[in-house]
């Protein structure tokens, strides 16, 4: 690795004019620059420059990625980073991130260029992954320091950082150790230098006791030197890692100093399937589910659905008031008459009870029966495949059923005062959606039974569909994550029961289906069925689902009524997920816990804003205090900027954006008589102008022995290291190909030169990519089989 030479980058002002930004310095004392809202990633290929890519990409924020191990990059000169635009300097990109340091040969132009272009237009430099040695402000990582994995450590967030960038946090940056077995992380623990050059001064702004010593060793710090600002991060990650996403957020915000577009919001939903109806039950003997087409042809139905009971409701209640969090209550109101006629009755306590308490929750239309609404399903055959006619052609379950099954749902409600948003809905098990392989395209009659009911919002599974697509013209999906907790258990021993079949091999007893998926794991040996659900299947299942919210991901996590009833299992998990958030997060950056439709207007704007960005027709820029961006027509904007910000109209000014992680976020749009929209920020908060350079002073001679100049990239961080079973995501992960800046499969690949946004990532291939399938037991009745599923035990 190359090594920056500082007494040239102090020279900046002979750097400058001897690197072609004359032009622009010719302007300096009297035109404020405009520096345009692009971040430059100067990638490796290595995972620590990807993951801050795709953290960019996430957000929204545009930049352009520059891979070194390509042999037709441009090459970095003054031109490539600046230029002047109607007599005006313009520096092009106001961050910069590099893999390390330096990356470039010693002595390279390159980097002379890019140090000289970031004093003169004060940006800042983040170095990705580097190792500490004096050149970036630190001792040498021995005496004291330490060079070594860091799994399974707790890293601490110092008071600079938790009044500055990082100030969401609470102070902890545990790391993770998913398998002892393999290292995950690596970094160099170190401190600063005691004597820095003149006008140099190095903040540690995430730090870790260093072993065997009474001393901190910075992990992310930031380095102040030569009219330039840098952040030193000695550690290396990859996107899924926690200790990176609780980081990515602070990181961005430091490199544009607050000021950019796109922004990053930490969400969580969850949504109860099923409320009224009855739930089949898993038969831990047979290992299946009677009334579910898993089991054989013939196999007598469930004699003991799971309903929530009275107290069930009661609790459900007083849960959420105790942990401040709102769940969605999808429901079936036809489940409730069907308990009715079965037990002779004309009243139902549950429905009674939560009715009386429907202020407390968010309901949705689930259909009246749960029926199945895609092709008429032959359950005579496992798997069950799609009834043809005469022709050889798809029988479709007909738009009539589909309607009345919407608005009986409806009428039901209205019948009982029970208010809801009528655009919202989620059908069973998300039927009539393609379900591969028997279905390869949406029941032809979905779409206009939908728009006739005025339903402009339908969830998907985001196990199959990770993305929101259209169905129609005017319907939306919102795809939702299935937990790994099973439709078909109300009890604890149930639960883990089922899952010791799906992800044990057949050799140790269980069906063998994780051997049998590329993008599978399975359990060494079964779990305690008294024991496990609490000891492995909770925390390894609030741990995947965290990592979503901790993405910046919209889509909601769905359960089922059962999980709700008898031991009550899903609660631990719900409990697991928020707690865990809430010792890592300021009270500033809270759970955003949004209703379907504000998730799918979410995707929906990120989309319009995704395709403006990839199709080069946004520009952003600031010159001073004011921010301008001009994007097509009807696209709104999504920034973060600082607090105090505001939105300048034709006559005056408006608020920007709300609170959220010590800044100001949110969609903004031109105002009247207005095309593009103008922000101006507040004084104390507008990025300074490039400070002066300091004369350049070589570090301080440093006797002890330097570590090799490599940087140690562990397999665990090259290649993400699943929690466990039902971790599709990081099982899923892109492959770095040597010689490449970007991941060339799974999620999160980063591909192009302009940010767009994934909203998250692709979402589970649910159960490991099994396949499984569902039938219903409403009062005690079971429906015919109903759905394919994403993930085991989950509909």
């Amino acid at each position: 690795m190359g090594r920056a030479t500082r007494r040239v980058a102090a020279c900046a002002a002979a750097v400058l004019l001897a690197g072609g930004l004359q032009s622009s310095l010719a302007h300096g004392a009297t035109t404020t620059p405009r520096i345009d809202l692009t971040v430059l990633v100067i990638s490796d290929g290595g995972p620590a420059t990807a993951a801050i890519a795709a953290e960019l990409k996430s957000q929204g924020t545009p930049y352009k990625i520059v891979d070194l191990n390509d042999a037709n990059r441009p090459v970095i000169d003054a031109a490539f980073l600046s230029d002047t635009l109607n007599g005006q300097p313009r520096g092009k990109y106001q961050g910069i991130v590099l893999p390390n340091d330096n990356p470039f040969a010693a002595g390279s132009a390159e980097m002379t260029a890019i140090a000289a272009y970031e004093a003169a237009f004060n940006v800042r430099q983040v170095d990705a992954y580097t190792y500490a040695r004096p050149e970036v402000g630190l001792n040498w990582a021995v005496n004291p320091g330490y060079m070594g994995t860091l799994d399974g450590f707790q890293g601490e967030v110092s008071t600079a950082g938790l009044t500055g960038s990082f100030g969401y946090l609470k102070g902890s940056v545990p790391f993770e150790d998913n398998d002892p077995a393999v290292s995950e992380s690596y970094g160099y623990l170190a401190t600063p230098l005691a004597t820095l050059p003149a006008g140099s001064t190095f903040t540690p702004l995430v730090e870790v006791p260093i072993p065997g010593s009474t001393a901190k060793g910075s992990l992310v710090g930031e380095y102040s030197h030569d009219g330039r600002k840098e952040l030193v991060v000695t550690f290396v990650y990859n996107q899924y890692q926690q200790q990176y996403r609780l980081l990515a957020r602070g990181i961005v915000d430091w490199i544009t100093q607050g000021v950019h577009l796109g922004y990053d919001r930490n969400y969580f939903a969850a949504h109860v399937d099923d409320v009224f109806l009855s739930d089949d039950r898993w038969d831990t003997v047979l290992k299946c589910t009677p009334g579910d087409v898993t089991c054989p042809p013939g196999t007598p139905e469930t004699a003991n659905p799971i309903r929530m009971t009275v107290a069930d409701a009661q609790y459900a209640k007083q849960w959420q008031t105790a942990n401040n969090f709102t769940m969605d209550m999808v429901f079936n109101g036809g489940g409730s008459e069907d308990w009715k006629a079965d037990h002779e009755t004309t009243t139902d306590p549950v429905v009674d009870q939560m009715i009386a308490d429907q202020t407390s929750y968010r309901w949705v239309n689930h259909t009246y029966t749960h029926p199945y609404l895609g092709c008429l399903q032959d359950v005579s055959v496992v798997p069950w495949k799609c009834t043809k006619d005469g022709a050889g052609n798809t029988v479709w379950i007909d738009q009539a059923t589909i309607n009345a099954q919407v608005k009986n749902n409806l009428d039901w409600a209205a019948a009982r005062n029970l208010t809801l948003d009528k655009t919202e809905l989620v059908t069973g098990e998300h039927s009539g959606l393609l379900t591969a392989p028997q279905e390869t395209s949406d029941n032809p009659f979905l779409a206009p039974a939908l728009a006739a009911n005025g339903v402009k919002w339908t969830a998907s599974d985001a196990s199959r569909e990770a993305a929101q697509r259209s169905i129609g013209s005017g319907v939306l999906t919102v795809p939702r994550y299935p937990m790994n907790v099973f439709y078909n258990a109300g009890t604890a021993k149930e639960q883990t029961d089922e899952y010791n079949w799906i992800y044990t091999s057949a050799a140790n007893g269980g069906s063998g289906v994780c051997e049998n998926n590329a993008n599978s794991t399975c359990l060494p040996t079964p779990l305690d069925v008294n024991t496990g659900y609490l000891s492995y299947i909770v925390p390894l299942e609030a741990r995947i689902d965290l990592g979503h919210v901790l993405s910046n991901d919209p889509r909601p996590h769905f359960i089922h009524q059962s999980n709700l009833s008898e031991d009550r299992i899903v609660y631990p998990v719900l409990e697991r997920i928020l707690s865990t958030y809430r010792s890592l997060h300021a009270d500033n950056t809270p759970i955003v816990n949004l209703a379907q439709k504000d998730l799918g207007v979410e995707f929906q704007r990120r989309a319009a804003w995704n395709t403006a960005l990839t199709s080069g027709q946004v520009t952003a820029y600031r010159v001073g205090d004011t921010i301008t961006v001009n994007a097509p027509a009807g696209v709104q904007v999504q920034a973060t900027m600082p607090t105090g910000t505001v939105q300048k109209l034709a006559i005056g000014t408006t608020a920007f954006g709300t609170a959220y992680a010590g800044s100001l976020s949110g969609w903004v749009k031109p105002g009247q008589l207005q095309s593009g929209i103008q922000l101006k920020l507040p004084a104390a908060a507008t990025p300074a102008s490039a400070p002066a350079a300091a004369p350049g002073v070589a570090a301080k001679s440093v006797t002890a022995p330097a570590p090799s100049d490599t940087k140690v990239v562990p397999q665990g961080t090259a290649d993400a290291v699943p929690a466990g079973p039902g971790d599709t995501d990081r099982t899923d992960a892109p492959t770095l190909v040597p010689g490449s800046g970007a991941p060339v499969a799974g999620k999160g690949a980063v591909t192009g030169t302009t940010a767009g946004s994934t909203t998250g990532t692709a979402g589970k291939a649910a159960g490991k990519g099994t396949t499984q399938q569902h039938g219903k037991a409403s009062g005690g009745k079971a429906e015919p089989a109903k759905k394919t599923a994403g993930q085991p035990g989950t509909r």
